[in-house]
């Protein structure tokens, strides 16, 4: 039995602009929430028409380091970016969700960095912290799908886990599709590493260390 999380609801809805380093521009629609299950202020972004075809959704989770600063060091600032595009071409939503590092927060992440500069991997880092490999829940995340009326997509990730979470919290996730691929020098083993341990969708043979 898939398990219904309780019921949130709309706090606000704000148009902004958005405009992005490369001269990419859009309007999008921020919407925040009461009732969210973990309290966090997490921020549903709506983009184009998601009422038209079924919606595109992507979970984005907060990555300082990559989304504000421009971190090579994982692909979340590069796949933010072409989410909101892909999103606004077709209709849909993005929720941004308040998980740094996994959810491990980032202090814990710098830390996980620097073990992973010693060898570890990503996941094996947070281990040896004494951390989950990956913290995040995503019942809030259905939640706000839930308020915002949208109760089937497709969903923009490669991140399996992400699709049956939410399979499992009631959401009819038709179609998993997949973000590009954004390889960097610093990056490439963090992505393999996603591929191996937890199934992302991205081309093994394709992440070799330069």
């Amino acid at each position: 039995m898939p398990h219904y999380p309780a019921a949130a609801t709309q706090r606000s809805r704000v148009r902004v602009p958005l405009r992005f380093h490369d001269g990419y521009s859009v309007d999008a629609e921020l919407v925040t929430f009461h009732g969210l299950t973990d309290g966090r202020e997490h921020v549903a972004m709506v983009l184009g028409d998601p009422a038209g075809a079924t919606p595109l959704v992507r979970l984005h989770s907060e990555c300082l380091t990559g989304d504000a600063f421009g971190s090579a060091r994982c692909d979340c600032g590069p796949q933010l970016r072409e989410a909101v595009e892909r999103i606004a071409e077709r209709g849909g939503v993005l929720l941004y969700l308040r998980q740094e590092g996994r959810g491990i927060g980032l202090y814990n992440k710098l830390d996980a960095y620097a073990l992973q500069d010693e060898g570890l991997d990503t996941y094996a880092a947070n281990t040896a912290l004494g951390l989950p490999e990956d913290a995040r829940d995503y019942t809030a995340a259905a939640q706000m799908l839930t308020a915002l009326g949208i109760t089937e997509l497709d969903l923009l990730s490669n991140n399996p886990d992400k699709a049956d979470q939410l399979r499992a919290l009631g959401v009819d996730v038709q179609l998993r599709v997949p973000t590009g691929v954004f390889t960097t020098a610093h990056n490439v083993l963090y992505l393999r590493a996603k591929v191996l341990q937890t199934q992302h969708t991205l081309p093994l043979a394709e992440l070799t260390a330069g």
